[in-house]
């Protein structure tokens, strides 16, 4: 069996933890730059606004309902998320982290010496209680089914928080009932092939015959398919490490120096790296994209991008920097007010999978990874970007995302500690 917690409206919720008197009240968290809305809680949802609205459409909107508005903090956010993922770990033995508010708990043997729904609501109030986060959990003998589960744990009441699907009857019943686009891992274009075969719900689709399955559609979906009728078959582990890793940003200000697009590409490309090594991966490939702003129809526009791939996979800042500078000078042209950039790692492997080369390039790799390992280290211990590359530039530059509503990082950030008049 497998658990799946997840954190309600979880950039939300940690805001509302540390600004005491928003319960019950609308609040939305905006995107880099403070553009548009990607969380929000079932207050604001009642008023009307949804995640991916642009924050200077519904101002008003806002502002009648005094909506309670923050920039995103991913540091307080990750910060928060390693204290909720701690409180499970105290209680279970294998807890793997899908995402920054959700985790996958292994129940395997845990029904013999407990009741595992008890067990579940008892940790639930515990990260309520230490935390102040709510979360809604579900389980299941497949990670898709506990998915499942999660969401109507948050849907119903009745479920105390924790919902369990063991039986054929719950399981068919919980198929029965679920939206086919919600299922995790039917993306849009698997759902409207699947409604183009007739099947409108979950169940239909699970109910079909393996043949048909595999005849129609590819492994992952396949997967999917043996998830839905209780087979386990998905490693989260592996589904993470195999994803395109992208860090990209819109600019605070339009910006045409080449050396503040050169810094905000290498931050970037710094960021990537990070978390390449953070799942043990390495990248054969380094793409880099720029942009003008599209809404300001009176200046010039211009896109490009442009891929370098590396001698050989590597999670090394110092090479994917490199690569990244030299792809960004391909494509770079002069007289142009940019507004945004990024940069994409793919052709990502597993670092245990990598074949060492007689003729590397980098003669002293050894030492590069001991060095990429210290810099993680101190930037665990005294936050993010304490030690960077000098081709990043300083901390406060014009292309640095606006972030107008941003709380401190009171969990990280020994000059931004929470301050409490009495």
């Amino acid at each position: 069996m497998y658990a799946l917690v997840d954190c309600n409206s979880f950039f939300c919720s940690v805001e509302k933890v540390f600004h005491p008197g928003l319960e019950g009240k609308p609040v939305v968290v905006l995107s880099c730059n403070d553009g548009i809305i990607v969380a929000l809680t079932p207050e604001a949802k009642a008023i009307g606004l949804h995640r991916g609205d642009r924050a200077f459409e519904v101002r008003e909107l806002m502002r009648k309902h005094g909506v309670e508005v923050f920039s995103t903090n991913m540091t307080l956010y990750a910060a928060m998320s390693r204290r909720v993922t701690s409180i499970l770990r105290q209680s279970i033995a294998h807890v793997e982290n899908y995402s920054i508010d959700e985790s996958f708990c292994d129940l395997t043997g845990y029904s013999r010496y407990c009741d595992v729904v008890e067990l579940m609501r008892e940790l639930r109030e515990k990260i309520r209680l230490w935390t102040d986060i709510p979360v809604s959990i579900g389980i299941a003998p497949t990670k898709t089914l506990a998915k499942m589960g999660s969401k109507y744990a948050k849907q119903y009441a009745g479920y105390r928080g924790v919902c369990l699907i063991d039986t054929e009857s719950r399981r068919r019943r919980a198929l029965e009932l679920f939206d086919l686009a919600d299922v995790w891992g039917i993306g849009r274009k698997t759902c409207a092939a699947l409604l183009r075969c007739g099947i409108r719900t979950p169940l239909e689709f699970a109910d079909r015959s393996s043949s048909w399955v595999r005849a129609h559609f590819s492994i992952p979906t396949v997967r999917t398919w043996l998830e839905l009728n209780g087979t386990p078959c998905i490693d989260t582990a592996e589904v993470l490490r195999n994803r395109t890793l992208c860090t990209s940003r819109s600019f605070g200000k339009m910006i045409t120096d080449p050396d503040s697009l050169a810094a905000s590409v290498a931050s970037f490309a710094a960021s990537s790296a990070n978390k390449l090594r953070a799942q043990r991966s390495s990248a054969a490939l380094v793409t880099v994209f720029i942009g003008s702003n599209p809404f300001r129809e009176d200046l010039q526009q211009y896109g490009a991008s442009a891929s370098e791939p590396l001698p050989n996979p590597t999670s090394d800042t110092l090479e994917i920097t490199g690569a990244a500078h030299k792809a960004l000078k391909s494509i770079y042209r002069e007289g142009i007010s940019y507004k945004r950039a990024g940069v994409v790692l793919s052709g990502i492997v597993p670092d245990e999978s990598v074949q060492a080369d007689l003729f590397d390039p980098v003669r002293n790799r050894p030492e590069r990874c001991l060095l990429m390992e210290e810099m993680d280290s101190i930037n665990r211990r005294y936050g993010i970007k304490t030690l960077s590359l000098a081709a990043e530039g300083l901390r406060q530059q014009e292309w640095k995302p606006k972030c107008e509503h941003r709380s401190g990082n009171y969990l990280t950030d020994i000059d931004e500690l929470l301050t409490i008049r009495i």
